[in-house]
């Protein structure tokens, strides 16, 4: 018997459909933190603050489907988009497949587990403050995270 490939080996971003590209997100909430970006370098700083509506303890947003009601700044991910936008972790699948590299093992595509990002060490859950905690916006950069940019594409899974 052949076995059949998973779709995100068959199909390029474009091609998915909105269940399939949906489920490419691993739930792992880096996308959600506040970023800033030095006017003179480009250089992106991650932060340990996250956006209003975004829960920690569940690493989801918790109005994805009216969240640019509130915030109007949020990034729709795309396939026009995910080129341009650098600041997404190297370890992002919607990232890696654009980029032409595998899921990686943690991913809950590959394991079938939800909770595998998180046991892989990957996600922010827990680690982060909300954003409405801040007096001023720019006190975000008190909490520079630049740990949190590092390729985690490759660590292994944990029982």
């Amino acid at each position: 018997m052949m076995s059949r490939k998973p779709f995100w080996e068959t199909k390029t971003l474009r091609q998915m459909t909105v269940r399939e590209w949906e489920s490419l997100c691993d739930g792992c909430g880096l996308c959600c933190l506040v970023r800033f970006e030095d006017e003179e370098s480009g250089e992106i700083i991650p932060t340990r603050v996250h956006c209003q509506l975004f829960n920690p303890d569940t690493c989801q947003c918790t109005d994805y489907a009216n969240r640019r009601a509130t915030v109007p700044d949020c990034v729709k991910l795309s396939p026009d988009n995910i080129d341009k936008l650098h600041w997404m972790p190297p370890s992002c699948a919607y990232r890696r497949i654009n980029e032409g590299k595998p899921l990686p093992d943690w991913h809950p595509l590959v394991t079938g587990d939800p909770e595998s990002v998180h046991r892989a060490g990957v996600s922010i859950r827990g680690q982060t403050i909300n954003e409405l905690t801040l007096d001023e916006p720019e006190d975000a950069l008190d909490f520079a995270a630049w740990d949190l940019m590092r390729d985690k594409s490759d660590d292994p899974v944990e029982d």
